[in-house]
């Protein structure tokens, strides 16, 4: 027996089914991208990826001028949240085919459609910007900001980008002869932090030497392009779900509309 749809209804050659289009493919498709079961599963994973992001990376945080890269997985997090309460709503408002859930349901979706755009074209503005703000920040924390009072955050950070990294100073080791931590006494004779060293032990910057740190290896360049591998990540998710939305929001619609036209 052929069957094809038409309509807002399945038809066949047998007769008129009365089962708007967008219930039969949530009862036959459950795991199409169209249905909230898949919405539910991508909420789940953007969110996990926002706090990946953002926990894992936090140590880095501290060494940016602005706070966009943080921004960009916050918004990530916040939408994986509303994705998931969006996409329980759905599976209800489709199931029931209720009109007034269903109108609830398509605003969210355009919510979390802009909430995407916005965390994916974020990320990919400031992967362009982030080369010229490394550049000047990251040489200015080391010269000014490090193992300064009040700074153990940044100190922090910028031992645990060296030792991760394998590299010394923004550009090179030399960058350190500026420092201000380098100049004062509380160096003890050390040349560079002790985190440049191959192998850290207690006051092993005092010799500079190629052998001993990783002296031609400078930070600037091994951040950015760490930093820009994930800014990546975030805007391809972003559109890949904002695409989702898309669909969705016209799934929807389809839905309303064939509810709308029935007599029942």
């Amino acid at each position: 027996m052929g069957v094809f749809i038409c309509g807002g209804r399945v038809h066949s050659r047998g007769g008129l089914f009365r089962i708007p289009v967008a219930l039969w493919m949530w009862r036959h498709k459950s795991f199409s991208p169209l249905s909230p079961t898949v919405s539910l599963l991508t909420g789940c994973g953007v969110f996990v990826v926002g706090i990946w992001i953002l926990v894992q990376k936090a140590d880095y945080l501290s060494l940016l001028a602005s706070s966009t890269f943080a921004a960009t997985a916050i918004i990530l997090i916040i939408t994986g949240v509303v994705v998931m309460a969006t996409a329980i709503l759905g599976c209800f408002s489709v199931y029931k085919e209720h009109k007034g859930l269903l109108r609830l349901y398509f605003m969210l979706l355009l919510i979390i459609f802009l909430l995407v755009t916005i965390a994916g074209v974020l990320a990919f503005i400031y992967q362009q910007q982030l080369s010229d703000e490394l550049k000047w920040h990251l040489n200015n924390i080391m010269v000014e900001n490090y193992n300064q009072p009040g700074q153990e955050s940044v100190t922090q950070s910028v031992d645990k980008l060296q030792q991760e990294f394998h590299c010394c100073g923004s550009v090179n080791s030399t960058d350190w002869e500026r420092s201000l931590y380098v100049q004062s006494s509380s160096a003890e004779g050390r040349k560079v932090p002790d985190s440049c060293c191959k192998t850290k032990t207690e006051r092993c910057g005092i010799r500079t030497h190629p052998s001993n740190i990783y002296r031609e290896g400078g930070c600037i360049t091994k951040l950015e392009n760490f930093l820009s591998e994930h800014l990546f990540i975030i805007g391809v998710i972003g559109i890949g779900v904002a695409l989702l939305q898309v669909m969705g929001m016209i799934f929807t619609c389809c839905l309303y509309r064939s509810i709308k036209s029935d007599p029942y």
